[in-house]
């Protein structure tokens, strides 16, 4: 699970948590903060970058290896189509990974609605004999 600002999403330890990582370092150069993610001083990329060893402990370990060109790869920007799914799984707590581990996760986890269209669904179009157009 990742935690957003008072949400949670279920994240698929592969390359779908390397890329909410990625999302969650590069947060201060999306604000404008900094021009790389390991300049802003409150975030993890720059106490990996610059903290000494004391200092990192008190970074998890990844459940994933950490790639070898990772602050490379977090300065780069992502795609839009990454973004929107990242952000959707941020805004509606739906589970972020590939699209069989979402739905077994969904299921399993009882998130099933955070997959569904919010509000009621549409009634079918009928004719006058109750027949679906």
């Amino acid at each position: 699970m990742y935690q957003g600002r008072f949400k949670t999403f279920p994240v698929e330890s592969d390359n779908h948590l390397l890329a909410v990582l990625r999302y969650v370092e590069r947060n201060p150069l999306g604000a404008l903060l900094c021009e790389h993610a390991e300049d802003w001083k409150y975030g993890s990329a720059w106490r990996m970058a610059n903290g000494d060893a004391e200092s990192r402990l008190i970074l998890c370990e990844w459940p994933v290896p950490r790639p070898r060109q990772w602050r490379s790869h977090v300065n780069n920007p992502q795609t839009e189509a990454e973004l929107e799914a990242i952000r959707r799984s941020v805004k509606r707590g739906t589970p972020y990974g590939n699209a069989k581990w979402l739905t077994q996760s969904a299921a399993r986890l009882q998130l099933e609605h955070t997959l569904r269209s919010r509000g009621r669904p549409t009634k079918p179009d009928n004719d006058s004999n109750g027949a679906e157009k």
